[in-house]
């Protein structure tokens, strides 16, 4: 079984059409439009050969009377409907217990199967399939980013990336063994091994980097401080590579100085999509592998670069047991104008932005809770940690804001929470309502310690 699995991999064919490191950068990196676009169109089309195979497709194709022959290449992408999650969870209710949407059954040739799912955090955990062939390439591409961003074999990697049934762990402890050939650590989350163990293991092993969200990297060094190590000094972590909000830098940088901070974006369907540079200029859409639209969240239709919207992606290397073909994310971004600083010949997206389908409507402000952090960092008496509450309160919806103080006892100082309601109104465009929180008094609400993505919306009406 293990033996069929990398035949059917082929790691030698993986690196030759997917190259990483120094071939990447002589290599995709520098195609031309023409020869991107052509590259794209041959991969497309044997994506779509696929897709006509599967039940899922031709349902949803053939409700939008789209017919084999129709979609010839990439610029026909935008007469095949979209689908998202619930489209997917939908499936799987109609034809439990995997839905119809993994090609299993007609896989042929291609029957090494590996399984997980998402995390839960937007709802019922989703099944993900993946064959050897994409299991692999989408490893091979998040060891493309992590090499692109400094990661080499004489790291030692420390990973809070979750275990159990979700992607994340083993996906990223598959990339840098098979791929990067690090040292890693992989602690999982807090629940998998406690924060103080965690930060005892960053000590011994002299961790030089570390990778997973954001959110539990910053708490990481808030408990390290507590146990009288400083980050930069005790911890020579140089480099952290994560999942940051808009203004993320800033707020990792404080907390773990002397660390070069690196962005990526990608979701359990697809793998990595995109990853900041050492320009620090964006995040480069590795477009030899994936086309990404930015999508119009009511009308579904693209729309120009520059421009707010859902990401939607076509995988172009799923060609195997689950073809991803305009997936809907629901996660917002927008695609940067022109081309980056390093010579990169592919566009760049501006990073996650917050979710279209978590996003709260405050007398006709959008506000994305996932992005309320950024803002909260800027305050020093606040240690980043937060949750969003909303409520149904004397006839409209009010948002709250609560927010852990940086040491116990300030957080019933009413200056303080002024300053953060004054700073929230400026950045958000509208006022929210704000309540101060004990060092950890967020943690039961958020799960911080034992999610991967922490809950930052809880809705109360």
């Amino acid at each position: 079984m293990a033996a069929r699995y990398f035949d059917e991999a082929d790691p030698r064919r993986i690196l030759s059409e997917y190259p990483i490191g120094e071939a990447f950068l002589s290599g995709p990196a520098r195609i031309g439009a023409d020869e991107l676009r052509a590259l794209q169109d041959r991969r497309f089309a044997v994506l779509m050969r696929r897709g006509w195979e599967i039940p899922f497709y031709r349902r949803l194709w053939g409700r939008a009377g789209v017919e084999p022959g129709d979609v010839r290449d990439i610029d026909d992408l935008p007469k095949l409907p979209s689908f998202s999650k619930s489209d997917l969870m939908a499936s799987v209710e109609a034809h439990p217990p995997y839905g119809d949407f993994h090609g299993i059954d007609r896989a042929d040739g291609r029957r090494s199967v590996v399984m997980h799912t998402t995390s839960g955090t937007t709802g019922t955990p989703q099944p993900l399939f993946f064959g050897a062939w994409d299991r692999e390439v989408q490893n091979a591409l998040l060891a493309r980013a992590y090499r692109l961003q400094g990661m080499t074999e004489r790291d030692v990697v420390h990973s809070v990336y979750g275990f159990g049934m979700v992607n994340g762990g083993h996906y990223i402890r598959e990339a840098i063994l098979h791929f990067v050939g690090a040292m890693l650590l992989p602690a999982g989350t807090g629940l998998e091994t406690r924060s103080e163990q965690q930060v005892e293991l960053l000590h011994r092993f002299g961790a030089t980097a570390i990778v997973g969200f954001a959110d539990y990297i910053l708490k990481l060094a808030a408990v390290a401080r507590e146990k009288g190590l400083e980050p930069g000094r005790d911890l020579p972590v140089r480099m952290i590579s994560g999942h940051l909000s808009a203004d993320g830098h800033e707020a990792m940088a404080r907390a773990w100085p002397g660390a070069e901070t690196y962005d990526w974006y990608g979701v359990g369907d697809t793998g990595v999509i995109a990853a900041e540079g050492p320009d620090h200029d964006g995040l480069y859409i590795w477009e030899d592998a994936h086309m990404v639209e930015i999508l119009d969240p009511d009308r579904l239709t693209p729309v120009a670069d520059g421009q707010r919207g859902n990401i939607c992606v076509t995988v172009l290397f799923k060609n195997t047991i689950y073809p991803v073909i305009r997936f809907n994310t629901n996660d917002v971004s927008s695609i940067l104008p022109g081309r980056g600083g390093m010579g990169v010949n592919f566009r760049r997206l501006a990073g996650f932005q917050g979710r279209s389908d978590n996003m709260v409507k405050l007398r006709g402000i959008n506000v994305y809770p996932t992005g309320i952090g950024a803002i909260l960092g800027d305050i020093g008496d606040l240690n980043g940690e937060y949750v969003c509450r909303w409520i149904r309160q004397d006839g409209r919806d009010e948002l709250i804001v609560v927010a852990e103080v940086r040491r116990p006892g300030i957080e019933s100082s009413a200056g303080l929470q002024r300053q953060t309601g004054d700073l929230l109104r400026q950045r958000l465009g509208v006022g929210v309502l704000v309540e101060l929180a004990p060092p950890g008094g967020t943690a039961l609400l958020t799960q911080v310690d034992s999610r991967q993505k922490p809950i930052r919306l809880v809705d109360e009406r």
